[in-house]
């Protein structure tokens, strides 16, 4: 919105500074100053709402240290983490573009699931709130969109970094075009073509592997939201990590869209997603801005509200810029709880039946709880669990030079 209006008066008036919001470094630093201040300023005023309409966490006696000083703690807070987010993005991004299209409409989405889920919880007393296959359904339907926009959308390119024989900027989007190909970590010609998984079918089979990266796409949105919402079951956990995820991806969306760092990298151009460092540095503000309020012992929980919106939004961002392949690496904290949980019920279920009784691998799923079970305090778990996402999110730049 600033950015076509400063655009607007340098273009008629020549004003002075107005040049200014060109820059997207300018616009993400101003991303991450709003992000704070909305998270701040509304993040009050938004809690002290939640109180007196008496939305209230419903915490389930799970015999955990700590437990019963929850009960009661505003939920829903995931409302500023979504404010904080779209404002700053609506203010300093460019509106035209369509990763930027693509980012609200999924935020909205994915949020308004969250909030759907909430909604049933705290008003309507169910504990169960909104039906497993109704929450899968919504992400199914974000990552067909997701999917399809880049198949099919005229603005969404490539440049193969084959193609950086030419250095003129000009000459070089000359070459971008649609691909299928995203990017395949540690190695050295590192792209790998969806149309692998299907010309081996039938020489004329490689035209459908939109069809199979749209079905990936949907498991990617799927898998990285559900991680995230297991994920949030410790005061600050899931905020922390996906600030720190956020970073990395801002540093990868960049390099991405920079055709100078591309060249230099020798990696896949990506024309206008930079764009999304704008996106993703109200993102990092939006979850630091929360972490006034949710850091232990925490004043508000974000609810499903933020933790679906949270992991939809970094596994569609990863996507975009074809890095969904480092998705293990980088989200290695939400994978691990996933796992945890299919491995705890898996294994349990497996026992009962072979042997009348159910076992357990871990002493509670997911592996957070585990580690409360073991006696550690909450607020080292947490922040181990953050030295581990930064250790990831260190790995998962590194590939930019090692392959």
């Amino acid at each position: 919105m600033l950015y076509n209006l400063f655009e607007y008066l340098e273009l008629n008036y020549n004003l002075p500074g107005t040049g200014i919001f060109k820059y997207i470094s300018f616009r993400s630093a101003m991303s991450v100053i709003t992000s704070l201040i909305v998270s701040w300023i509304f993040g009050g005023k938004i809690i002290n709402l939640i109180q007196k309409k008496q939305i209230g966490e419903q915490v389930r006696s799970l015999g955990l240290e700590g437990e019963e000083s929850k009960k009661g703690t505003p939920t829903m807070g995931g409302l500023i983490i979504l404010s904080a987010i779209l404002i700053p993005t609506l203010l300093f991004s460019r509106l035209d573009n369509i990763y930027i299209i693509i980012m609200i409409i999924s935020t909205i989405w994915l949020g308004g699931i969250g909030f759907l889920d909430d909604y049933i919880k705290v008003f309507k007393k169910d504990k169960k709130g909104l039906a497993g296959k109704f929450k899968v359904l919504g992400q199914v339907f974000i990552g067909i969109f997701v999917g399809l926009v880049m198949v099919f959308h005229n603005d969404i390119v490539v440049v193969d970094e084959s193609k950086f024989t030419q250095k003129e900027k000009i000459e070089i989007l000359d070459n971008a075009q649609k691909s299928s190909k995203t990017t395949t970590p540690f190695l050295k010609n590192n792209e790998f073509d969806y149309k692998i998984l299907t010309n081996w079918i039938c020489r004329d089979c490689a035209s459908y592997a939109w069809i199979v990266f749209i079905l990936i796409v949907v498991f990617i949105v799927t898998a990285v939201s559900n991680g995230a919402n297991m994920t949030d079951g410790l005061d600050g956990l899931a905020t922390g990590t996906s600030a720190i995820i956020a970073i990395t991806l801002a540093v990868l969306s960049y390099v991405s869209g920079n055709v100078i760092a591309a060249d230099y990298l020798n990696i896949m151009y990506i024309p206008n997603s930079g764009e999304l460092v704008v996106y993703m540095s109200a993102f990092v503000g939006a979850c630091i801005g929360f972490m006034w309020y949710n850091s232990y012992p925490a004043q508000v929980f974000m609810g499903d509200t933020g933790s679906l919106a949270l992991g939809g939004i970094i596994a569609v961002v990863s996507i975009l810029i074809r890095k969904e392949l480092l998705i293990p690496v980088l989200c290695g904290i939400f994978l691990i709880e996933n796992l945890s949980v299919i491995i705890q019920v898996s294994y349990f279920k497996y026992t009962k039946k072979k042997f009348g009784e159910g076992l357990r691998i871990f002493k509670m799923a997911p592996l957070h709880h585990h580690y409360q079970k073991l006696g550690m305090h909450e607020s080292k778990i947490v922040t181990r669990f953050w030295i581990v996402g930064i250790m990831l999110a260190v790995i998962t730049i590194v590939t930019l030079k090692i392959r």
